[in-house]
């Protein structure tokens, strides 16, 4: 019987196939590199074909390589849905890590996840709140499996499926200002204070944008990581604020919010790589996520 390489030379083969660079690779698969390259040199040995070409300059995939990293990967991804199908049909419950933008606020989310795990018992849901930039990078690294955020055009996600699920109407939140005039105009919001995310978060960007595009410049008063501490900060001063109309009626707020003049709206996406092996299962809770907010 033919000796067959095992699964931690190819899953190993794979990294240095994207990333190619034995460097990185070793690094990405926390080995040394010394050890990742004798991995490679095995697994050469073993199928009898240069995968690898080296050279004083570098290294890259041979054309062998390049067909083997495709039919490879097919190969795992393949092996990893049986396991999970049979982990299913033994009654086994199944993970899902699933990350949710944290600069919107996740209690709306946070509730929907409660309900569908009481509904599917068979499936064991993590969530992780972070920002837009982590939330990609864990989905691309495959530590989340399914990540909901809205979406702008310097963000790179054409590597996944897209799933729109809603639109988040921002509001002016400013519960201790007097407003007379509605809807609130951008000009006027950016003539008071106002209560924003720091510029490391994603959502400064989009509001920045949305006040670059009518040539507004808001006067900021204070800076917050999330949406709790904007509303708290607001409830505390004479301070406004841009926050997600959801947000605040799940954390029932039901004053002191204005709609804004011109209007201010994002398109909010789950985001999931189809070849995810866990696909069958993440299907089930993208449809219901779907469902639940277009009704």
């Amino acid at each position: 019987m033919m000796n067959l390489p095992n699964i931690q030379q190819l899953e190993n083969f794979i990294i240095y196939g994207k990333v190619r660079n034995f460097t990185a690779a070793a690094k990405e698969a926390n080995i040394t590199q010394s050890a990742f390259s004798f991995q490679m040199k095995k697994l050469e040995e073993l199928i009898g074909v240069q995968l690898i070409a080296r050279s004083n300059k570098g290294s890259k995939l041979t054309k062998e390589g390049e067909l083997f990293l495709t039919e490879i990967q097919i190969i795992l991804q393949d092996l990893e849905e049986c396991i999970c199908d049979i982990q299913a049909l033994s009654g086994q419950t199944l993970s899902l890590s699933v990350g949710t933008l944290m600069s919107l606020g996740d209690v709306l989310m946070n509730r929907h996840l409660a309900y569908f795990q009481k509904h599917h018992p068979e499936m064991s849901i993590s969530v992780y709140n972070l920002e837009a930039r982590e939330l990609l990078k864990q989905l691309e690294e495959d530590k989340l499996d399914i990540i909901s955020t809205f979406c702008l055009p310097q963000m790179n996600i054409n590597n996944y499926e897209q799933t729109f699920f809603c639109t988040e109407k921002m509001v002016y939140y400013a519960p201790n200002m007097h407003v007379e005039n509605q809807p609130v105009t951008a000009d006027y919001i950016a003539r008071h204070p106002l209560a924003q995310y720091s510029s490391y978060y994603l959502m400064n960007t989009n509001i920045e944008r949305y006040f670059s595009d009518i040539d507004c410049h808001p006067v900021v008063q204070a800076w917050f990581s999330t949406p709790y501490a904007i509303m708290q900060y607001c409830q505390e001063n004479l301070t406004g604020a841009l926050l997600s109309e959801r947000f605040l009626m799940a954390m029932g707020v039901c004053k002191g919010y204005y709609e804004v003049e011109p209007k201010f709206d994002m398109s909010c996406y789950l985001l999931y790589k189809k070849k995810n092996p866990k696909y069958k299962m993440m299907k089930i809770f993208i449809d219901y996520i779907r469902k639940l907010y277009q009704s």
